[in-house]
């Protein structure tokens, strides 16, 4: 058992912000840089030096399915933000327009470095206040309203008031600390989906005979069914680990990878997230030179450097207004309340090195009641609200879902978009004095349509949607 310690200590206060977001990810950004182009004056605290989470610090540089096969589903900031990309070059070479408009399932490669700076000119042109290499360690509170949050960088710990919050760390940090209740996912009462360690990778030729004519998704069909199980009969691997999502092309000779898993890591656990990153360095440089060894045209691949940070996907999530289950995504359910509509198969990774498991990712991921070309799910407003807290938002993969869901909607490009609803309802609360568990959904919607969204509901209600 910890032993207790009370410290008492006056800290330097700041002068009260509209909007305080924890989290400079994809979803923390888009919160932060709307509610500011909605004139909130917003301070935005990352723990990191830069803003994109785990498109750019975690190097998943991919953005989830954007289309539904038919049409693109995500505007708003999405839109604007894959729009500036496009203009600027900042996608893998082999990305068409066709990716982002027309295609199903379809991943979309990007630079991180310039993800970085695109999103920084976004936030500083909003007059968002970024103040990087910071955390929110502690939170003051009136039963569920929040009054101020202490954070803690170089400068040592300040106090931030406040007249809003919203919760973008992924790990649903600052609503643990407000005392909202949280479902912590726990590897002995359902699957979880592992964590890996990205990498940036160099030297890859891309114009070998082995890819000549060939698509990316064809080339990582070969590796997953005839590399990697070569591999895995010569006793190459540490473990015997049947699936990874593969390399992503984001350069002339550049390349992401997105290979092997870290089973068993506890999120919130320091020692933990520590062993984690020192085993996931490990397989960064066992997976190079996997590449080297067995797939053509990687036989100069150099690995250039790993994550800073670890690639989570899952650890905890709050207890919302309302659950969003498989149930509602088998049903292809929509919603009055809805804030984005989204296509992406219910991507739970294997738990564990079992053929069991990797046959039951594969059923999952692939199967018939994953959403077909033309089809979505409603993402609802009331699931980035945690239960009855009065100006608290969540947006990301902290927000209320049960587990399949949530492995289909933890996607960046779906996390921009709850992130601007988070802001937008933030900027709304603040001007009609309505609380975040009890806002006029209606309004919500009708202004994000205004920013560009696409929400395609018929009927709207005022009141959000609860079981």
């Amino acid at each position: 058992m910890t032993a207790a310690h009370t410290l008492t200590r006056s800290i330097p206060a700041d002068p009260a912000y509209d909007l305080v977001v924890a989290g400079g990810g994809p979803a923390g950004t888009a919160a932060a840089v709307c509610a500011a182009r909605l004139g909130l004056k917003v301070l935005l605290a990352e723990a990191t030096g830069c803003l994109g989470g785990m498109g750019t610090s975690g190097l998943v540089a991919s953005f989830g399915p954007v289309s539904d096969g038919e049409r693109m589903l995500v505007g708003g900031f999405m839109r604007e933000l894959l729009e500036t990309m496009w203009a600027r070059k900042a996608f893998g070479p082999q990305v068409t327009e066709d990716y982002l408009h027309r295609q199903l399932n379809r991943w979309v490669p990007f630079a991180p470095e310039q993800l970085k700076r695109i999103l920084d000119e976004f936030a500083v042109q909003a007059g968002v206040e970024l103040r990087f290499f910071t955390r929110v360690v502690e939170v003051e509170r009136s039963g569920t309203r929040l009054e101020g949050v202490v954070v803690n960088n170089v400068e040592g710990l300040r106090y931030v008031p406040a007249k809003a919050f919203v919760d973008a760390t992924g790990d649903a940090a600052l609503s643990a600390l407000a005392g909202a209740a949280c479902k912590v996912v726990l590897r002995d009462t359902e699957t979880v989906a592992p964590s890996t360690l990205c990498s940036l990778l160099a030297g890859m030729d891309w114009e070998h005979p082995a890819y000549a004519g060939n698509g990316m998704d064809e080339v990582k069909a070969r590796v997953r069914s005839e590399y990697v199980p070569r591999a895995i009969d010569d006793g190459f691997f540490t473990q015997e680990d049947r699936f990874f999502p593969g390399m992503n092309r984001v350069g002339a000779k550049g390349a992401t990878l997105n290979a092997g898993h870290v089973f068993n890591l506890n999120p919130l656990s320091v020692r933990s997230l520590s062993d984690g990153m020192v085993f996931g360095r490990k397989l960064a440089e066992e997976y190079a030179e996997f590449y080297r060894r067995y797939v053509p045209g990687c036989e100069r691949l150099e690995l250039l450097t790993t994550a800073p940070v670890m690639g989570v996907r899952d650890s905890r999530r709050i207890v919302g207004e309302f659950e969003l289950t498989i149930d509602d995504f088998l049903a292809r359910r929509q919603f009055p309340d809805q804030i984005a509509v989204y296509n992406r198969p219910t991507d739970v990774h294997p738990s564990d090195t079992s053929r069991q498991e990797y046959e039951r990712f594969l059923k999952d991921f692939h199967g018939k009641d994953n959403l077909g070309r033309g089809e979505c799910v409603g993402i609802p407003y009331s699931i980035l609200v945690p239960r009855g807290y009065a100006n608290l938002w969540v947006a990301g993969r902290c927000h209320s879902s049960d587990t399949k869901v949530h492995g289909s909607i933890r996607a960046q490009s779906a996390a921009y978009m709850m992130g601007q609803a988070a802001g937008t309802a933030a900027a709304q609360a603040l001007a009609s004095g309505e609380p975040a568990h009890d806002l006029d959904t209606a309004r919500l919607v009708e202004t994000l349509r205004g920013q560009g969204a696409y929400l395609p509901q018929g009927a709207l209600s005022r009141a959000m949607t609860r079981r």
